[in-house]
């Protein structure tokens, strides 16, 4: 079985307060990717876990510490399902760039496994396990152009998912969303994003989308890397209609009215490494 595990961009991140436990209650408008990586999933008649990857830069574990396996231990767990599985991942998201890769591919893994093993469960019951693995994976697995608050758990769809071509530079290192996070509560007036006024413009107008919809995490993440704002300044001139930080960072997307002015900001791109030609999707998972 092959499953293709998608990207995802926050259109809007805001942060509205901190829960004594320490996770963050969230504002967003995420939407999915066609950039994703290929997790290859067969099953073991054994419960055992045989995971592999390629690709990631090397700084991803290829442990227990996965969130792939995690995945899959925790549905093992939720279900007492005796079954294994030997799974192989092929990154492609970049790491530590706020597009959500780990969380795609945890959520490729519930949703993969639960189909091999033949375990039934609703979609209702595999997000309920997913927000236990990770506050992006619920969304991962559920896709589409969605609200989503909470700590990843609320998820309200907008309307159908426009389809955008893209581009997508990651042109510095990775940052750590702990790190980005404490950073935040230092800043004394956040730029925060309209978020009411955004989704009201997916509604009435895709097109009059504006530049910069807004991510409150964009000016400590530009803070720690000031590239991020050298990859927005380049998608603006390129063309884009939307450029912006994703998640936490350190990735940017700039979205664009045509994909021959998408392709042309691609092939321009000065951090040829880090630079991914891609477009918006409706699907986050797709099993093949």
């Amino acid at each position: 079985m092959l499953v293709k595990c998608h990207a995802k961009i926050n259109w809007s991140l805001d942060v509205l307060s901190r829960r004594p436990d320490g996770y963050h209650i969230l504002d967003m408008i995420m939407q999915p990717l066609s950039l994703s990586d290929d997790l290859v999933i067969s099953s073991l008649s054994s419960p055992g876990i045989d995971f592999s990857m390629e690709g990631g830069g090397g700084d991803i574990p290829v442990t227990d510490d996965n969130l792939v396996v995690r995945a899959a231990r925790r549905l093992q767990e939720e279900t007492g399902c005796g079954m294994g599985a030997r799974m192989h991942l092929v990154k492609r998201i970049p790491s530590g760039a706020g597009l959500g890769g780990g969380s795609a591919d945890a959520a490729g893994a519930l949703a993969g496994l639960n189909v091999l093993w033949n375990l039934g469960l609703s979609k209702e019951r595999l997000l309920s396990v997913s927000l236990s693995i990770g506050a992006d994976v619920p969304f991962c697995l559920h896709g589409g152009l969605c609200r989503v608050g909470g700590i990843g758990e609320e998820i309200r769809p907008i309307a159908p998912a426009p389809i955008f071509p893209a581009v997508i530079i990651q042109n510095c290192a990775a940052l750590s969303t702990g790190e980005i996070f404490r950073l935040y509560h230092c800043l004394e007036d956040p730029a925060r994003p309209d978020t009411d006024h955004l989704e009201e413009i997916f509604l009435r107008n895709p097109a009059l989308l504006p530049a910069h919809p807004g991510n409150v995490l964009e000016e400590v993440s530009i803070g720690k890397r000031p590239e991020i704002l050298d990859a927005r300044n380049y998608l603006l001139r390129s063309g884009a209609t939307v450029a912006q930080m994703t998640g936490s960072g350190s990735a940017v997307f700039g979205i664009f009215a045509d994909a021959d002015s998408a392709e042309e900001a691609f092939r321009a791109s000065p951090w040829k490494d880090g630079t991914f030609l891609c477009e918006t999707s409706e699907q986050s998972i797709d099993i093949m």
